[in-house]
Parts: C-alpha cells; structure tokens; sequence
C-alpha cells in the first residue's frame, strides 16, 4: 500500500474526521489516479485511507480512519446497504429519493438517486470512478432496481481530471434501449423527469419538503398571484396550484425546462390558464415587472449554483443581493419570499446577511418565517459541514 504524508499541523483536520486534505497540506507520496493510499502524519501516525486524486486541489478524500479497515468490494458493499438502509427510516413522500449523499455516507464523490425502479448515478471523483462497476455491482444488488444509468457529467470531473460520462451503466436483459423519462410521484403530485438531459440526476429531489411547504403557505396566507424565478420543470408552481393560488408566472432561461413545467401544470390537472410560463433571464424580467408596477402575494427565488466554491462568494454575494432586493420590492406588503442558495461557497450566516442587505437596500424588512435546508436524505454530518450546500429563507414581508 502507497502511503502519502502530510505536512506537520496539517493532520488536525483527519483527527476531527474531516474527509478532505487539500494539495497543500501533502509532504509526500503520490499514487495513481483514485487509488488507496495510507495517510500517515508527520510522525508517522496513521490518520486514514483514502482515495489519491493527483489532479485535485483535494489531493485526498478519506474512505475510513480505521487502520484495520480494508478498501475492497466488501468495503463498498458495506457502505451503500448502510446509505440505503438509513433512507428506508425516513418519511420520504416520494418514490424519489437520493440513496447516496457523497461525504455523508462516507463514499467522497459518488452521488445516487432512485427514481422508482431506475437508479441515477454520479461518480464525481477519482476514487469512486476507479471503483465504479464495484459500485455498480453492488447498488443493485442492495436496491433491487433494474437499471442503473450514469450522469457524471459536470464540472466536478474536470477538476478531478476526468472526461465527462453518461449512460446506461447497467440494464436488464432487452433493456439496453431503456427510455430515460420516467414519471415520479412526490407528495400528491407527479411530475416527469428526463434522466439523460435534466439538471442534477433530472429533478432537484432536496427541494421536495420544501415544495410542500410552499403548498401549505400558499394555502394558509390564502395566496393568489405567486411568481415563480428560475423554476425550471415548474416543482413550485405545482406546489403553489396545489395551495389554490389563482395565478402563476414561472420564469427560466431554458424552454424545454418550460415546457416540461407545462405538462406537469397539466399531470397534474391544473387549469394552464392559471399557469403562465415566460423564457426570459430573470433579472431583466424583475426588473420589467417592476417598472409596470406588478405586485405578488408570493415569490420564490432558486437561483443556480452562483458561487461552487468561497473564492467566488462575492461575486455571487452581489447577485444574490440584486435579485433578492428586486423580489422584496415585487412582494406585495405582507407578502412571502421563498429564497434559496445552493452554493456551497455561501454559507447560511452569510446567506442572511445578503437578503438582509437586499433588504436594507429596497427599503423593505421583514420577519424571517423559517429557515429551511436539503430534505433529510440529503444529510449533512457533524464533521462535514460543507454538505450544507442548500440553504433558504422564508420572509414574511411587514
């Protein structure tokens, strides 16, 4: 086994069960791509095996601090049945559900949703692509699902040296062909997903309790016109007709993400007159609809990751700032701002002081109604903060 050192000091981290150790923490030792290493301090301590990434400014992301521990089938085998078993002792209203959180189910990289009998997969780093068709292998042994499809397709692989891949990992016997758009249920609603070409794995699945809560809002402050920004296949305005609010303008710059809100208006037997869906960028159409003196009784703003890691917060602060200050302008007085972040580089502190900045500057306060998060099979853990990429605020406008 290769062994990689690091640098005195910098083992505080490991000790504190922090999963990543950054390039510049590395004394010395390489391996290839992915592979296990052990992880000494400068003492030569063992701190953890983990999974080398040559190419990352996260050099090393930990697999397990036991030195007893070995990494092989049986490891990852150990891992997903535990991931799953846990989701399996949530109330998740859905048959949609994320079965994989990366660094929470202590598999650094490797994201897994299921949608009813498919599973969608994201090997994201080094050390789960060198170990993908183990995972493969035993995901559906533990899940029973009968297809698995991959959608490593972002950003994350670059950095991590890898090319993008997507596809059918593993299909059942005359299922090469399978159809990727599968239709999921969610609370009382259903809503269509394509997992070849949508956002994420296909359907943001963290904001499902929050869709609820935006329902029994609408219902309970009796809502009536509710703009919808950056909704993508239209998950909140299904939730704010599901309320009973008379009207509802959706707004994205992607029209197949809009007609796909569309048809699920209509899956769910909504009137789609009382569903407009508009492409437009969203801060120029704020900015119209304020200047014809459009008001709202609700208005939700889930924006795209703006700021993936700190080093570019401020530049994402002053987004954030600028669209949230437009929306508490749009608000009608005693109106409700739905408002979300799911950049990992803003935290929650400084999430609230953006929309309180936002507010100070459109002359607008008001109470903070609840502060919200990913659904529970999202976890975050007491030693990974940074899995608290999902954050939002409920204001109620005074």
């Amino acid at each position: 086994m290769k062994t990689v050192r690091i640098r005195p000091g910098k083992e505080r981290s490991l000790l504190r069960r922090h999963p990543w150790i950054f390039e510049g923490s590395v004394a010395g030792g390489k391996a290839d791509p992915g592979e296990t290493v052990r992880v000494d301090a400068a003492d030569g301590r063992f701190l953890a095996w983990a999974a080398y990434s040559p190419l990352s400014s996260i050099r090393l992301r930990a697999w397990s601090f036991d030195e007893s521990e070995r990494i092989d089938a049986a490891f990852f085998a150990r891992r997903i049945g535990a991931a799953v078993d846990m989701r399996t002792r949530l109330a998740v209203a859905s048959d949609a559900v994320r079965l994989v959180h990366g660094e929470a189910d202590g598999l650094p990289g490797l994201v897994v949703d299921r949608y009813g009998d498919t599973l969608v997969a994201q090997f994201l780093a080094a050390g789960v692509e060198r170990w993908k068709s183990v995972i493969a292998d035993a995901l559906l042994l533990k899940t029973g699902a009968a297809r698995l499809f991959e959608r490593s397709d972002t950003s994350a692989r670059e950095r991590e040296g890898l090319a993008a891949a997507s596809g059918w990992l593993r299909a059942g016997a005359g299922d090469a062909a399978a159809a990727t758009e599968l239709e999921i249920r969610e609370h009382d609603w259903r809503f269509s997903v394509d997992v070849e070409t949508g956002h994420k794995t296909g359907f943001y699945l963290d904001q499902r309790d929050n869709r609820k809560l935006f329902a029994d809002a609408v219902r309970h402050f009796a809502v009536e016109r509710v703009l919808n920004c950056y909704c993508y296949t239209g998950g909140f305005s299904v939730a704010a007709l599901a309320g009973g609010a008379r009207r509802v303008l959706a707004i994205d710059s992607s029209a197949p993400a809009l007609a796909r809100a569309a048809a699920n208006v209509a899956r769910n037997g909504f009137d789609a007159g009382r569903h407009e869906a508009l492409d437009a960028d969203v801060n120029e159409r704020l900015r119209a609809l304020l200047d014809a003196g459009q008001r709202f009784d609700a208005i939700v703003l889930d924006p795209p990751k703006l700021a993936p890691t700190a080093a570019h917060a401020e530049r994402a602060a002053r987004a954030y700032k600028d669209i949230n200050r437009l929306a508490l302008m749009l608000l009608a007085p005693g109106g409700l701002l739905f408002t979300f972040s799911c950049s990992g580089g803003i935290d929650a502190g400084l999430f609230h002081k953006i929309v309180a900045g936002a507010g100070i500057d459109a002359n607008v306060d008001g109470f903070v109604h609840a502060r919200l998060g990913a659904a529970p099979d999202h976890p975050m853990t007491i030693n990974f903060p940074e899995g608290e990429y999902l954050k939002g605020l409920v204001v109620l406008k005074r």
